[in-house]
C-alpha cells in the first residue's frame, strides 16, 4: 500500500518532516506545501535530512507554494520534483491513503 504524505511544516520549526520520513515506507511519496517547502532548499539545514529520505521514498514539492515563497526551481535539492496543483491531484489518485504531517 503506497501512501502520500504531506508535510506543510518548516522542518525549522517543527519535526514533522523528519517524523514523516522516519515512518514512511519504500516506495511512498512526500509532497512539501505551504511551509514545508523550505525543506526543499539546498543548502539548508535539512538537506542532508530530505538526501536521506530520497533513498527510500519520492519527494515533491508544490511549485505554488515554493514560488509564493520567493524561491526558484532552481534552489531545490536534487532529485525533488515540483509539480503544480494538477500534479498534487495525480499522486492523491496514485496513492492508496494519503496522511498529513501537522
Amino acid at each position: 500500500m503506497s501512501i502520500l504524505h504531506t508535510v506543510n511544516k518548516s522542518p525549522f520549526e517543527r519535526n514533522s518532516l523528519e517524523s514523516c520520513l522516519k515512518f514512511a515506507s519504500a516506495g511512498s511519496a512526500v509532497l512539501l506545501i505551504e511551509d514545508g517547502v523550505y525543506a526543499a532548499l539546498a543548502g539548508s539545514s535539512a538537506e542532508s535530512l530530505v538526501k536521506s529520505g530520497l533513498d527510500k521514498v519520492s519527494v515533491y514539492v508544490l511549485g505554488p507554494d515554493l514560488k509564493a515563497r520567493g524561491f526558484r526551481e532552481d534552489r531545490l535539492i536534487d532529485g525533488i520534483q515540483v509539480v503544480d496543483y494538477a500534479g498534487f491531484v495525480d499522486l492523491a489518485t496514485e496513492h492508496d491513503k494519503l496522511q498529513a504531517w501537522l
